[in-house]
This record gives C-alpha cells, structure tokens and sequence, in this order.
C-alpha cells in the first residue's frame, strides 16, 4: 500500500506546526517540528518510490534517495543543517547545563522552517511528476 500521500501531508501540517511554534517563541520545539517536517517529506518521496525507509537521519534519507534521484547539493546541505535538532532540541542533557527551550534562537528557528520548506518543495515536485 502507497502511503507517501500520507506522509507528505503529515509533513505538510508539521511546517504548519513549525511555524506557530515559532510565532509563539517555542524555537527550539519549532526546530525539532522542522526536522520532522523534512523526514517525512523524504519519507514520502521513498514510499513513491517503493522504498519506504525507517530511521530519522536526514542525511541516510538523501542518500537513500540519491541512489536513483539526482539530489541538489542545497538539499542535501540543509538535511545536514536539520539533523541538528533531532536530538538537542528535545533533551535536557544534550547540554552542561539548562533547558534546550532556553538554547535555541529565534533565528536557529527561521533558519530551520526555512529549511524544511525547500525539503518539502523539492519532494513535492518529484512526487507531481
């Protein structure tokens, strides 16, 4: 069963997500939502592919997709640029010290929205062809 129109929908309400986040100054969870955003993006774009994948590192995603796709460098620099908030973002001890909500930026959030939504638009002009 094709569930790649599931994930680039989920991937489409997690940007949606992203952003509020960001609106409401939550930058490091808006960072994290962003990540998830372009993971299930790619996701989406294997499952059309029939080869669905599992993990949630960006980067094995790309290259996954780059055994039978050719993948922008600019892609691939922003999955390297994501994958740094799966884990940070979410977890008091990826610091010394302090909460992640209180080490993220608002900027580190508009870069990482930004950065999910080129993710989402290259796999949505592969999965409309």
């Amino acid at each position: 069963m094709d569930r790649s129109k599931d994930w680039f929908r989920q991937s489409e309400f997690d940007l949606a997500t992203a952003e509020t986040l960001l609106q409401n100054q939550r930058f490091a969870w808006a960072c994290f939502i962003s990540h998830q955003s372009a993971e299930k993006a790619l996701k989406a774009l294997l499952e059309a592919k029939n080869r669905p994948s599992w993990g949630h590192d960006l980067t094995d995603l790309v290259n996954s997709l780059a055994n039978f796709l050719d993948i922008p460098s600019s892609i691939s620099n922003v999955c390297f640029r994501l994958n740094l908030f799966y884990i940070p973002t979410r977890y008091p001890d990826a610091f010394p010290s302090g909460a992640p909500a209180d080490k993220f930026s608002q900027q580190q959030a508009e870069d990482a929205l930004k950065d999910a939504k080129e993710v989402f638009n290259f796999v949505g002009s592969k999965l409309t062809k």
